[in-house]
């Protein structure tokens, strides 16, 4: 009697799991694929709670087994991804599940690689492997979780050669992924290729192509040195967007550890591109007004990073500023103070990056024109007061420079004299980034070292930036005549300390304190 006839189900499980990593977040999670068969009518079931992309996988794995020449099993299979509770999304399973369909009819011999091994990557109905989002966060995981080996499409293996203490195997097909397990044809492992840090900037945006504005040019060198935030106000046409697309011209180029950390973030966000692995250049996010809260600090029913995170490290320029939606303005003001954005869901709470500067361009009313003194306003005083009170007080609060850009003369727009360059510029600021990097490295382990002034924590502040009693009076005079917040007050003071630091001076002096006040002074 079989055991169908007699009620008992037959049911082989295999005895190796095969092993990949979902992408959650910035981070990953473990994920373990199993396959198991029974003498059942035919049929596949994948079950571990995937989305409709981890459910159409079965189509593309059956058809990617049989156009490799390889035989699928025929009676009832079912696929497992363990943990069950985790929400499994996306194509990147698939590589995985086929190894482990090949395991329960013994196409696949089993190996202690597999067992050190991640496997990743989409398939094509041919066999062939697509490249997928997300793989330097996975080498990542991988690296610290003490794997081995990756098993990967092709087209990723450049970027997952980027973490050191890998052996990366770089898969074309199906068919040839089978051949090296079983040891037929050994797939070679990918060495890596020459990384290049050359950053290319567009000459159009050079610092010295801006005609006039020397104290906006200042201010710019100032947010670039200490990383703090600016708002620029002035009438249509006065130069505020070149000023902040010049802005990433003068900044350092990004360090190894911020450029893996910018890249894991493109690489998730799928904003990668191929023919450059790694990225060097600090990121320059400029979303339209019209944006969504989701697109802006991220979300989503499975949070993806929005533009504060694509833009860490680098510059978020926010153009027409009143324009944006007040209730989106106000999202900022978390991620602004405390550099992260946490994304809270009934099933899970993820954290994304938010280290960026801020540079915000608005016009002092809907016209444009209020208090120019060549050409009369047209708004009314209701209109006025309306378009500049979009910009809540404690959003305004967190931002350290404000800067008024006047028209530009014609005699300045006709002077083909080129001022500094940004190359110019961004030696002085390389060197104000570096004595702030030595200051800091005495107190600060490495995974919570202060970069910039910006960032400095309330007892940083106490220790760095000590003022003479002059400079007391004058800041204590600031704070009772412009009515300054202790936000603003640690915001001054670490203005001031950026402008010693620009100055090479070891003490905050008087001089420095005075030119922070004078950004502070005209908006306030």
């Amino acid at each position: 009697m079989s055991p169908i006839q007699s009620g008992i189900e037959l049911i082989i499980i295999m005895s190796t799991k095969i092993l990949t990593a979902a992408v959650v977040g910035l981070d990953c999670q473990l994920v373990e694929v199993e396959a198991a068969i029974s003498a059942q009518q035919p049929a596949f079931i994948i079950v571990g709670l995937g989305d409709a992309a981890v459910q159409e996988a079965r189509e593309r794995v059956r058809l990617a087994i049989k156009s490799s020449q390889l035989i699928f099993p025929r009676p009832k299979l079912t696929v497992n991804l363990a943990p069950a509770d985790l929400k499994k999304t996306g194509p990147s399973f698939d590589l995985a599940m086929a190894v482990a369909v090949l395991s329960t009819n013994r196409q696949l011999k089993a190996s202690n690689l597999a067992k050190q091994s991640l496997f990743i990557g989409e398939l094509a109905l041919t066999g062939e492997l697509r490249p997928i989002n997300g793989v330097l966060a996975v080498a990542m995981f991988a690296r610290k979780n003490n794997f081995k080996n990756i098993f990967l499409p092709q087209d990723n293996a450049q970027e997952a050669s980027l973490i050191p203490g890998l052996k990366i195997f770089p898969i074309a097909t199906l068919k040839q992924l089978i051949k090296h397990l079983n040891q037929r044809e050994i797939v070679k492992e990918f060495k890596g290729l020459a990384i290049n840090k050359e950053v290319t900037l567009e000459s159009r945006f050079d610092l010295a192509m801006v005609r006039g504005q020397e104290q906006a040019k200042r201010a710019l060198e100032i947010a670039a040195a200490g990383g703090h935030n600016l708002l620029m106000s002035g009438p249509p046409g006065s130069g505020k967007t070149l000023l902040a697309r010049s802005l990433p011209t003068i900044l350092p180029d990004l360090n190894l550890d911020e450029a893996l950390e910018v890249t894991k973030i493109y690489s998730i966000a799928g904003l990668l591109k191929k023919e450059q692995p790694l990225i060097w250049q600090r990121p320059f996010r400029s979303p339209h007004h019209s944006a969504s809260l989701p697109s802006l600090v991220g979300g989503g029913s499975l949070p993806k990073p929005g533009e504060i995170t694509l833009a860490h490290r680098g510059v978020l320029f926010l153009d027409e500023f009143p324009e944006f939606p007040r209730l989106l303005l106000d999202a900022l003001r978390q991620p602004l103070e405390d550099r992260i954005i946490t994304i809270a869901r009934i099933q899970s709470c993820l954290m994304f990056p938010a280290n960026f500067i801020l540079v915000a361009a608005m016009n002092p009313c809907p016209c444009g024109y209020f208090n120019n003194a060549e050409k009369a306003c047209s708004c009314t005083p209701r209109q006025i007061y309306n378009y500049q009170r979009k910009i809540s007080g404690p959003l305004l609060d967190r931002i350290d420079l404000y800067l008024e850009v006047p028209p530009v003369k014609y005699e300045k727009l006709t002077n083909f004299d080129l001022g500094e360059s940004s190359a110019t510029v961004r030696k002085r600021i390389e060197q104000a980034r570096l004595i702030q990097l030595e200051r800091y490295k005495k107190d600060c382990q490495p995974a919570n070292l202060t970069l910039v002034n910006a960032e400095m924590s309330l007892a940083e502040i106490r220790k760095y930036c000590f003022l003479n009693q002059e400079s007391k009076k004058l800041l204590e005079a600031a704070m009772i005549n412009l009515k300054l917040s202790a936000r603003a007050y640690h915001r001054l003071l670490k203005m001031a300390r950026t402008i010693a630091d620009l100055e090479g001076a070891f003490d905050i002096q008087t001089k420095h304190l005075a030119e922070a006040l004078q950004y502070r002074a005209k908006n306030e």
